[in-house]
């Protein structure tokens, strides 16, 4: 929808295939810094989204373990400060709500929807030629974009493109509960006693009388509780009972509807053609503990449409321009990704030097880079590419601190 914005306002034609159109399961609530800014540009402001209860105020997200400690991580003061200038404040919102809001807003640009699904797509050589649906429509034009999500990844799979995994499979169950007094924050819930994979559950209040309360751990893990007997709901609440704040919600409400979806952080490594562009999580899919998730959908649609808006008379995406759009995809993702998995999921850094450090470790770097993104949009090569030399600089350094703990690991316990 983002992307249909863009491109109707530049004077394209757009049809929107969308097999959902209610689309009521909607993730990616606790939006990050940059969202807020992305949102404005398509007619949505932050105090439009608070005035009509479709979202409430992140000011701050707070990790509580199991033993009652418990950290908040805000922005710091200096992104607010020349040269960033970033707002400090962001977004949690009702995805369901925030979705129909801007199908107003695309019908209203003048974009066609069909309600229907893409099955198939036919090439001709690098390009792409026409998409075929599921009601037997066969569409041509001379641009596509691929927004299919993770689980279709229509292109990757029309062009086996390549596809790199970050972490196991996971699962994400996830109600919600009604509530008098929401907090300003995203609260997240780790046991912390040093789990050899960190399972969470998340709370984010997406207006003031609702929260949004889910729970992510590995698709291993919640097979394994599924052939115990345990219904999704049980695991559910099993996990959530762990938590004091949670004793007195399971109590008022006696069931709970949960949604499921199964998911792995996934990033293609060309996500832009002579005549398509992949954007969203068909692109690549960030882990939700990064709440990053809204923010990359956003920024893809607004480079990708600009690919198409620029290139429209030339009747094809210049290499460069599309090899630079697929290096800033893929390049964050994998910041994201990567760091997530080897500061937070995984042991070694995070027991080594405790749960709320390594909380501070993945926090500053990936807050200050996302912000830097936002305020110098590297569109162009060399921006692109000194951006995603910084990206990787951070990166090597984590992967240096992660091999350093699992090295002192064994010998910590050897002499223990």
């Amino acid at each position: 929808m983002a992307a249909s914005i863009h491109l109707s306002k530049a004077g394209l034609r757009v049809l929107c295939v969308e097999p959902d159109v209610a689309d009521t399961s909607s993730v990616g609530e606790s939006l990050d810094w940059s969202a807020p800014g992305l949102l404005k540009v398509l007619g949505l402001t932050m105090e439009q989204l608070i005035a009509g209860k479709i979202a409430t105020y992140k000011r701050h997200v707070t990790l509580k373990l199991g033993d009652g400690i418990d950290r908040s991580y805000i922005p710091g003061e200096w992104l607010g400060r020349p040269p960033f200038n970033v707002e400090l404040r962001t977004l949690h919102v009702d995805r369901s709500q925030l979705n129909r809001l801007l199908r107003k807003i695309v019908v209203s640009q003048g974009v066609t929807f069909l309600q229907d699904k893409v099955v198939s797509v036919e090439t001709s050589g690098g390009r792409v030629a026409a998409v075929n649906t599921q009601l037997g429509n066969r569409i041509s034009s001379p641009w596509f974009i691929d927004a299919s999500g993770s689980a279709a990844s229509l292109f990757a799979r029309a062009f086996h493109l390549p596809a790199y995994e970050s972490g196991p499979r996971k699962v994400a169950i996830w109600g919600y509960f009604p509530v008098t007094t929401p907090s300003e924050g995203t609260t997240l819930y780790a046991d912390g006693v040093k789990p050899p994979y960190m399972e969470w559950v998340w709370e984010i209040p997406i207006n003031p009388d609702t929260i949004s309360v889910g729970y992510v751990a590995t698709g291993e893990t919640i097979k394994g509780k599924r052939q115990e007997g345990q219904t999704v709901e049980e695991i559910l609440r099993e996990k959530l009972g762990r938590f004091p704040r949670f004793a007195e919600l399971l109590q008022t409400v006696p069931a709970i509807a949960p949604s499921v979806t199964s998911f792995v952080c996934c990033m293609h490594s060309k996500v832009a053609g002579p005549n398509w562009v992949i954007a969203g999580e068909a692109a690549a899919m960030v882990d939700p503990m990064t709440s990053n998730g809204v923010t990359a959908a956003l920024r893809h649609a607004a480079e990708a449409s600009r690919l198409i808006i620029e290139s429209r008379h030339r009747g094809r995406i210049p290499y460069l321009a599309g090899a630079m759009y697929s290096r800033r995809v893929g390049g964050l993702a994998k910041f994201f990704n990567r760091g997530i998995e080897r500061v937070i999921y995984e042991a070694p850094i995070r027991n080594r030097i405790g749960v709320l450090p390594a909380g501070d470790v993945y926090t500053v770097p990936a807050w200050s880079l996302n912000s830097v993104y936002s305020r110098f949009r590297p569109h162009g090569a060399v921006k692109t590419l000194l951006f995603c030399f910084l990206l990787d600089v951070f990166r090597f350094g984590e992967y240096l601190l992660y091999q350093v703990c699992r090295w002192l690991a064994p010998f910590s316990r050897a002499t223990a």
